[in-house]
């Protein structure tokens, strides 16, 4: 994969897509300090290992989930090189079993497509369609990685940032859940 092998502050000089573009508007409006890099396009977190060196810190996984009925819509980040088991979590939140949404739903409820998942893109649920889990791991961690609604470039802002600006003013309180780190 090709890498800009430069750490950016802030917001690109050149325009960019109106939806990450709308990310940093977010970000700088909330007067959150972030740090950009810029790559091809980066659809799963084995390809964001480079990317994750550049910047400094791990890319979280971000997985939008559904019930069965397709009813209830959830968005799980969670460390990126950690399991995921829909079972384990359908338990924790008192859900039936959980899958992967459409990319249907993910367009109607975050503004985005498959690939681009992000907590950022929370800022498009208006009517507070989706519940945010959120792994406790990450919790320890300093600094938060995530792509701005596309996955050509990624961020970096603190986890402090994170859960005491961005989400609040998003309106979207975390539910944490516990995922283990082996899964049988």
């Amino acid at each position: 994969m090709r890498i800009d092998p430069v750490l950016y502050a802030g917001r690109p000089n050149e325009k960019r897509s109106p939806v990450e573009e709308r990310c940093y508007d977010l970000l700088d409006s909330l007067g959150v300090v972030y740090y950009r890099v810029d790559h091809e396009h980066a659809d799963t977190i084995e390809m964001c290992e480079e990317v994750e060196q550049l910047l400094g810190c791990r890319i979280c996984k971000n997985l939008f989930l559904t019930n069965r009925q397709q009813t209830d819509f959830y968005l799980l980040i969670m460390p990126g090189e950690k399991p995921f088991k829909t079972k384990l979590i359908s338990k924790q939140i008192g859900s039936a079993r959980l899958s992967f949404a459409s990319p249907e739903h993910m367009m109607t409820h975050l503004g985005l497509t498959p690939g681009s998942v992000s907590v950022l893109g929370l800022m498009n649920d208006k009517d507070k369609a989706v519940r945010l889990l959120v792994d406790r791991d990450l919790l320890k961690e300093n600094n938060f990685g995530c792509h701005p609604c596309l996955n050509t470039s990624s961020l970096r802002f603190s986890t402090e940032a994170l859960f005491h600006t961005l989400l609040p003013s998003l309106g979207h309180d975390p539910v944490f859940v516990e995922l283990p780190w082996n899964v049988d």
